[in-house]
């Protein structure tokens, strides 16, 4: 008899634990009652009748769960691998109860298929160079699905892209040929504007020609300065015109005077033929 009233009692003790249940700040428990849902209580103390009640428990934290790698080929067929995290949490728990047998399951496995299809319809260039673009689309598009598990997705992040090798030197190349484009360009573009300003300063010269003997004056003091032993002269342009014409005239007068000494001798040879 003792014995049967200690079983009896440690069954009352276990009930009457169970009946008292205490759930965290960001816990919630989803009451059904005779299987049919009764209502969402916590936090603090719960009451739940045995044998009539049951109750889930739901946290209500931010989940972080990271996508494994996944495999896929981009727009411009390049295979690449990808992986991401995803950060997630419950916003309705009756939904998440009773909609999706498990949420934690079902939403890891939507967030990876939403991230090899989202992926799926970019180039390469734009998977390296628009990330958060891409991290919004998957966001949205995984949020719009889960909203119906009650569930609310608050950031998706793309961790790492892995490109084979050889992909990683071609994109090295033209990364390189891409900069050279560019200093090329950029040196045609000095050229340019310094040929520009060349035929400013010459029009601005020649308004005053004593300004370019200035000029040859400040171009000697710099030489001077850095110690060469090269000795430059400078000679205006209009001393060369003035000896090149000189040379000229001197050329002119040359050949009529030896056109003229032939037609003497032969007037001093005829007095001789005929004395």
């Amino acid at each position: 008899m003792e014995v049967f009233s200690l079983v009896l009692a440690a069954i009352a003790i276990g009930l009457l634990f169970s009946t008292f249940n205490i759930l965290k700040e960001y816990e919630r428990g989803v009451i059904f009652m005779l299987g049919r849902f009764h209502k969402v209580k916590g936090p603090g103390l719960i009451i739940v009748i045995p044998f009539i009640q049951q109750m889930v428990k739901t946290s209500l934290r931010t989940a972080v769960w990271d996508i494994p790698s996944q495999d896929l080929i981009t727009r411009d067929n390049v295979s690449v691998k990808v992986n991401a995290v995803l950060y997630f949490r419950v916003v309705d728990p009756q939904k998440a109860v009773i909609n999706v047998e498990d949420f934690m399951e079902a939403t890891s496995q939507l967030a990876q298929t939403t991230l090899r299809s989202v992926l799926g319809q970019h180039e390469l260039d734009e998977l390296l160079s628009e990330r958060d673009r891409l991290n919004r689309d998957v966001q949205d598009i995984l949020d719009e699905m889960t909203d119906s598990w009650g569930i609310k997705v608050s950031n998706v992040e793309i961790k790492h892209v892995d490109i084979d090798e050889s992909m990683i030197r071609a994109i090295a190349q033209q990364a390189e040929a891409e900069r050279s484009r560019r200093a090329k360009v950029i040196h045609a573009q000095g050229e340019f504007e310094a040929s520009q300003k060349l035929v400013e300063a010459a029009q601005q010269l020649s308004t005053q020609p004593a300004s370019i003997q200035l000029r040859y004056l400040q171009t000697l003091t710099e030489i001077a300065g850095e110690q060469n032993s090269t000795i430059v002269f400078p000679l205006p342009m209009n001393i060369l015109e003035g000896l090149g014409r000189l040379g000229a005239s001197l050329q002119n007068g040359d050949a009529p005077n030896a056109g003229q000494q032939p037609a003497k001798q032969s007037a001093a040879a005829a007095p001789d033929k005929n004395a």
